[in-house]
């Protein structure tokens, strides 16, 4: 089951609040053997074999679990722990798993022990069903995600996101598990910074632009890149190619360059660099070393701002809300 982006906590009854940590979504399929499975259906049990090795007692249990897979670091969590598990090598993955391990937070059960189906019982009862079997099976390894069906106490986990959050994620009570369906709620907290423009990409079969290159200036006074923005609108796409074309000069990027993607094969896309005068306030979500996560949104353009004001300490990467402290995480 999957949720569907909105701008504020719901209203009203019937609703339980989660904190939506800043991992990797898997399903645990415990049946005779552990299989963990990411949201897209990959396998992932070979970047997290200490979590197989973890779970291994569950296998006779016949359950299958929901949850997020997370690296707690200090009290927070590390996004570029989980990253950097997706290596082709397995020697260099057993490293990490024995220098970060990880720890799957639970939120949900789809097969009761002994391979019971709950997919059609409503989510308070799945809770409490989790609840019993988290605290028969609680371990380092597994972890119990908190709840409130508070309104008030959600707003607060909302105005500490970032770092080990990601954002809030509501749910109702009375739904059944509807795998594949956006069947609850994605709240985060957005954020805004000031952005020079260091380069773009034409859009694929096209000869307009499909993304802007974002850059902040590091301490040395060298522009890194800093990730993308494709939100542009499409009756602006020609005029703002023009204006761009114009300004193509290299090197675009004076310090840390666009470079592969983790998701992309190591594929580089070919870039336009550009003089570094135009700057645009762009939304982000969340960072991970000094780089949007995601892809921005456009805010405005900003001409009454110097390039050179542009600099990374704009960037809120880790809140550190301290969700992550014994009151949080207690065994329940």
């Amino acid at each position: 089951m999957e949720a569907k982006a909105v701008d504020a906590l719901p209203e009203g009854p019937g609703w339980q609040f989660e904190p939506k940590w800043d991992g990797f979504r898997c399903l645990a399929f415990c049946d005779g053997t552990i299989d963990l499975r990411a949201r897209s259906g990959k396998p992932l049990g070979r970047y997290f074999p200490e979590m197989l090795e973890a779970l291994a007692p569950l296998a006779r249990e016949r359950v299958v679990l929901d949850g997020e897979l997370v690296i707690p670091q200090g009290d927070s969590l590390s996004f570029e722990a989980l990253q950097m598990r997706l290596h082709p090598a397995a020697s260099r993955v057993r490293m990490l798993a024995g220098q970060t391990p990880a720890i799957l937070i639970l939120f949900d059960m789809l097969v009761a022990p002994g391979g019971t189906s709950l997919v059609d019982m409503p989510l308070r009862e799945r809770r409490e069903r989790l609840e019993a079997f988290h605290a028969a099976h609680a371990g380092p390894a597994l972890r119990l995600s908190p709840v409130t069906r508070e309104r008030r106490e959600a707003e607060g986990w909302l105005a500490r996101a970032g770092g080990a959050l990601d954002g809030v994620v509501a749910k109702a009570l009375d739904e059944v598990y509807r795998p594949g369906e956006r069947a609850m709620l994605n709240i985060k907290r957005h954020r805004t910074a000031d952005c020079v423009v260091g380069g773009f990409r034409y859009a694929t079969g096209r000869p307009v632009v499909g993304s802007l290159l974002l850059g902040l200036y590091d301490t040395d006074g060298r522009l890194d890149h800093v990730g993308f923005t494709s939100a542009i609108p499409n009756d602006e796409r020609v005029d703002l190619t023009r204006r761009l074309e114009g300004l193509v000069a290299p090197p675009g990027f004076t310090g840390r360059s666009p470079g592969p993607s983790r998701w992309s094969s190591g594929k580089v896309t070919e870039w336009q660099p550009l003089r570094p005068t135009l700057v645009v306030e762009v939304a982000y979500d969340q960072v991970s070393g000094d780089r949007f996560r995601h892809g921005t949104t456009v805010v405005r353009w900003r001409p009454d701002k110097a390039p050179h004001q542009c600099t990374l300490d704009q960037l809120q990467a880790e809140a550190r809300p301290g969700l992550l402290s014994a009151a949080l995480f207690r065994d329940h």
